[in-house]
C-alpha cells in the first residue's frame, strides 16, 4: 500500500488522508531522530539474540547485580548507537543534497517501485534460501564459540558441545559427554532420596528430561516419557526429570512432590531450583530432552512437544546397542494430544512479562482499579475492578475480573492463593474453580475443537493469576 502511494500521487493522498491530523504537529529534528530510533528500536532489539537472551536469563535465575546492571547498559547503548547513527545521517542527507529534493517526486515514485517489487519477492518467499544461507553480521558475531562462551559466563552456563549439537535430528547423532547432574537440592523418587549420577548410571540408557509441573506443554509430554520409563525401565532404561522452575512456587519441594504425584510421575525427579543442571545443559527450553547412551554421550536432543515414535524408536536402537540380542516389547502406545494448528500466544499476567494488556498500563505492587477497554482484540488481555499487579502475578482485590480474547481448543490458566474463579464463555457462565493448596495450572476451557472467542474471569479477593496457556 505505501509503494502504491510512493508511485501514484494521487492514491498516496488518498492514503495519507486519514493520518494528516497527526502530522500537523511535527517533532523538531533531534525530536525526530529520537521519535525514529523509538520506533526502530522496537523492531530491532528482540531480533538482537544471545546477548539479549543472555541478560534475560540472569534477571530470570535472580542473579541481578552490579554486573548485570552494566551488561544491560552496555548492550542498550550498543543498540542506541547505530540507530541514532542512523536518524543524525538521515537528518543530515535530507538538508545538504539539493539534488535530492529537486528530484523528490522521481526518488518518490523509484521509492514506490522498489517497494512494490520487494513486496511481492517477499510473499513468494524469494529471498528465503538468502536468509537461511548468508546469516546477519550479529548472527555470526554471537554464534561464535568465543562469544558463546562469554554470555555462557555471565549467565554462569558452561560452554558444552549440547550448544552445536544438531538438536531434533531424526537419527541419532554423538553431542559428546553428558554434563553431570549439578547444583541439585532434592531427589524424588529414588530409594531413601539419595542422589543418582551419570558415573553410576553408566551401561544403562538414561533420558535427561528438563520439565516444570505448571507448564501445559511439559504436562503433554509426561504421559510418554512415563510410559518408555514403565515400558522399558528393566531392559536397561532410566529416566531422570530434571524439574528446574519458572515461578517462586515451584521452588517449594513439596509443591513439586504433590505435583509430580498427581501426574503420574514415578521416575527419578531431581530439584534443580538453582539452574544448576539446567545450565550444565545450556538448555533453553521446557520440556527439553537429552537421550544419553550407555558411554554417557548425548545422542538425541528434542526440544518442545512431538515426535514420540521417532525419540522412542531412538530409545530402543540405544538400548540394542548396549545389549545385543535384547528383545523388546511392542512400542508404548500413548495418545498424542499436542495440539495442531494456530494457537494464541502464552500470555502472562504479572508486570515482568505483561504483553498482550489493553490498555497496556499497570501499576506496579500496589493496588489499583483497572476498565475492560470497549473492544479486545483477539490475543489480547484485559483487567477489571481492583488488581495489585506483582512480577510475576496479579493478586485479585475486589471486583476482580480478567477478559481474555483468545485462539484456542483449550485455555489454561496457572493460578494460586486460595479463593473462588467463575468462568464465563462467550456470556455463558461454563464453571466455578476453587483455588486454593498447591498453586498449579487449572483448565478453563475445553471447547473440543479449534475456536476462538472470549472469556471472562470473575476473580473472589485472594486470587493470584499467572499465566495463560493454550491448547
Amino acid at each position: 500500500m505505501v509503494g502504491v502511494g510512493y508511485l501514484i500521487p494521487s492514491a498516496g493522498a488518498l492514503i495519507e488522508q486519514p493520518f494528516t491530523r497527526l502530522g500537523a504537529r511535527r517533532p523538531s529534528d533531534r525530536a525526530g531522530g529520537f521519535v525514529l530510533g523509538l520506533a526502530l528500536g522496537v523492531l530491532y532489539v528482540p531480533c538482537a539474540g544471545p546477548v539479549l537472551a543472555a541478560i534475560t536469563v540472569i534477571g530470570a535465575t535472580h542473579r541481578v547485580g552490579l554486573t548485570a546492571v552494566i551488561h544491560t547498559a552496555a548492550f542498550a547503548v550498543g543498540t542506541a548507537v547505530p540507530l541514532l547513527a542512523i536518524a543524525v545521517a538521515g537528518g543530515q542527507l535530507t538538508r545538504r543534497i539539493g539534488a535530492v529534493r529537486r528530484r523528490a517526486p522521481e526518488v518518490r515514485r523509484a521509492g514506490g517501485a522498489v517497494l512494490i517489487v520487494i513486496a511481492v519477492a517477499i510473499a513468494f518467499n524469494v529471498f528465503g534460501g538468502l536468509q537461511r544461507d548468508i546469516p546477519g553480521y550479529t548472527t555470526a558475531l554471537q554464534g561464535s564459540g568465543k562469544i558463546r562462551k562469554q554470555l555462557n559466563g555471565l549467565t554462569g552456563a558452561a560452554h558444552t558441545s549440547l550448544t552445536s549439537c544438531n538438536a531434533n535430528a531424526s537419527t541419532l547423532v554423538n553431542c559428546g559427554s553428558a554434563p553431570n547432574f549439578t547444583g541439585i537440592t532434592t531427589w524424588l523418587n529414588t530409594p531413601g532420596g539419595k542422589p543418582l549420577s551419570l558415573g553410576a548410571l553408566r551401561g544403562k540408557v538414561v533420558l535427561v528430561d528438563f520439565w516444570t509441573y505448571s507448564c501445559i506443554n511439559c504436562q503433554r509430554t509426561l504421559p510418554h516419557v512415563e510410559a518408555w520409563y514403565k515400558k522399558y525401565a528393566g531392559d536397561g532404561f532410566v529416566v531422570v526429570g530434571v524439574h528446574t522452575p519458572e515461578f517462586p512456587f515451584e521452588h517449594v519441594v513439596s509443591n513439586v512432590r504433590a505435583q509430580a504425584a498427581a501426574l503420574g510421575v514415578h521416575y527419578p525427579v531431581a530439584i534443580d531450583d538453582n539452574y544448576g543442571t539446567w545450565n550444565a545443559y545450556d538448555n533453553e527450553y521446557w520440556p527439553a530432552d537429552y537421550l544419553i547412551d550407555a558411554h554417557g554421550d548425548v545422542r538425541h536432543i528434542h526440544f518442545g512437544e512431538g515426535d514420540y515414535s521417532a525419540t522412542e524408536q531412538l530409545i530402543r536402537q540405544l538400548l540394542r546397542e548396549a545389549h545385543p540380542g535384547l528383545s523388546l516389547p511392542p512400542p508404548t502406545e500413548v495418545p498424542v494430544k499436542t495440539p495442531a494448528g494456530e494457537l494464541g500466544p502464552e500470555t502472562y499476567v504479572g508486570y515482568e512479562r505483561l504483553q498482550y494488556l489493553d490498555p497496556d498500563n499497570v501499576a506496579r505492587n500496589t493496588p489499583a482499579t483497572y476498565h475492560f477497554p470497549a473492544s479486545l482484540p483477539l490475543g489480547a488481555l484485559g483487567l477489571s475492578g481492583t488488581w495489585t499487579d506483582h512480577a510475576q502475578e496479579a493478586t485479585a482485590g475486589t471486583g476482580a475480573e480478567v477478559e481474555l480474547s483468545f485462539l484456542a481448543q483449550d485455555v489454561y490458566l496457572v493460578l494460586g492463593g486460595t479463593g473462588r474463579l467463575d468462568v464465563s464463555f462467550d456470556g455463558r457462565h461454563t464453571q466455578t474453580i476453587h483455588i486454593g493448596g498447591v498453586p498449579r495450572l487449572y483448565t478453563l476451557l475445553q471447547a473440543g475443537s479449534a475456536t476462538g472467542g472470549t472469556i471472562v474471569l470473575h476473580a473472589s479477593p485472594g486470587v493470584q493469576a499467572y499465566d495463560f496457556t493454550f491448547g
